[in-house]
């Protein structure tokens, strides 16, 4: 009989390296955006079969942490798509499914149905409305909440802050039926005040880009991918998020019962349900750190966008 090489592992560590994340957010023609945050359809299965090609599979933070908990998340990439564009059901879903990924979406419910109106210079691109963000729950991926209105939670006063980080996880909760169990912050702005609501708020994580020593559970540091991200360029990404992350705190594990649907950690607000997963073809982990704040050399954006 075959021994099963999870039980005769080490027991996980309970603090260890952020794992890597990667950053999307609209899903379409690049070519009218002067953020650089849109990836082509074509440009995102490619990326995606490049993850394919090296045994890596996508998946939502839910399942990466989760399975981090586990030890078992060797090989695993969180993938992340910010916003709640509506081409995310057009063009970031089949993809996913065809190339064996799962993602999670950070929506905006204070805006849902409407559009990108914070920022300035873009196109306007339509958000999805609560029957898109149920039909993303059905695919199987993860909901998560981006704040009420996409505001930079450092430069809001203490009320709006709470407003922006409790109301929205209560929003799509009634919109989903599964309570929100990440938060990420817009802009990737964050300071130890918005890190502490958010954790006030009952989120079992956060995601930031460049959390630097704030780098935290609460605060976890993504790679922006953009459309001019070809294979080389991940690969350059990859390896730089492995040599950043060793100059940044480690991560605590997050409670596996609760990404379980289990009840909550002591502060946490109402149980989780969990929400359904599309199966996958591989099982494994790539577990990094954070990039450090400021432009990021191998890529075209300033590290978020305004």
């Amino acid at each position: 009989m075959t021994a099963d090489p999870f039980v005769l592992r080490r027991r996980p560590r309970t603090v260890r390296r952020a794992p890597w994340t990667l950053m999307y957010h609209s899903v379409g023609n690049p070519r009218d955006d002067p953020y650089l945050i849109t990836v082509g359809p074509e440009r995102l299965a490619a990326q995606l079969r490049w993850l394919n090609r090296h045994g890596l599979t996508g998946v939502s933070m839910r399942e990466l942490l989760a399975a981090r908990a586990a030890g078992r998340d060797r090989r695993l990439v969180g993938l992340t798509f910010d916003d709640g564009y509506a081409d995310f059901l057009r063009h970031a879903v089949p993809a996913l499914r065809q190339h064996g990924h799962t993602a999670t979406l950070f929506v905006l419910p204070g805006r849902l149905g409407g559009s990108n109106e914070w920022d300035p210079d873009g196109p306007r691109k339509p958000l999805l409305d609560a029957d898109g963000v149920r039909e993303v729950v059905g695919a199987g991926l993860e909901i998560g909440s981006h704040g009420l209105l996409h505001r930079d939670l450092t430069s809001v006063d203490d009320t709006t802050l709470t407003t922006e980080v409790s109301e929205s996880r209560a929003l799509l909760a009634d919109i989903t039926g599964i309570t929100p169990a990440g938060f990420c912050y817009p802009y990737g702005a964050i300071d130890p005040r918005a890190v502490e609501a958010v954790r006030r708020a009952g989120y079992v994580y956060g995601c930031a880009i460049a959390p630097g020593p704030l780098t935290s559970l609460l605060a976890l540091p993504r790679t922006h991918v953009g459309d001019r991200d070809t294979a080389s360029r991940l690969h350059a990404k990859r390896l730089l998020h492995d040599f950043r992350s060793r100059g940044l705190p480690e991560v605590a594990q997050a409670d596996a019962t609760v990404l379980a649907g289990g009840p909550p950690r002591s502060g946490a607000a109402g149980g989780l349900r969990s929400a359904p997963t599309l199966p996958r073809h591989h099982a494994g982990h790539h577990s990094d750190p954070p990039p450090p704040a400021g432009p990021d050399p191998l890529t075209d954006s300033p590290g978020g966008h305004p």
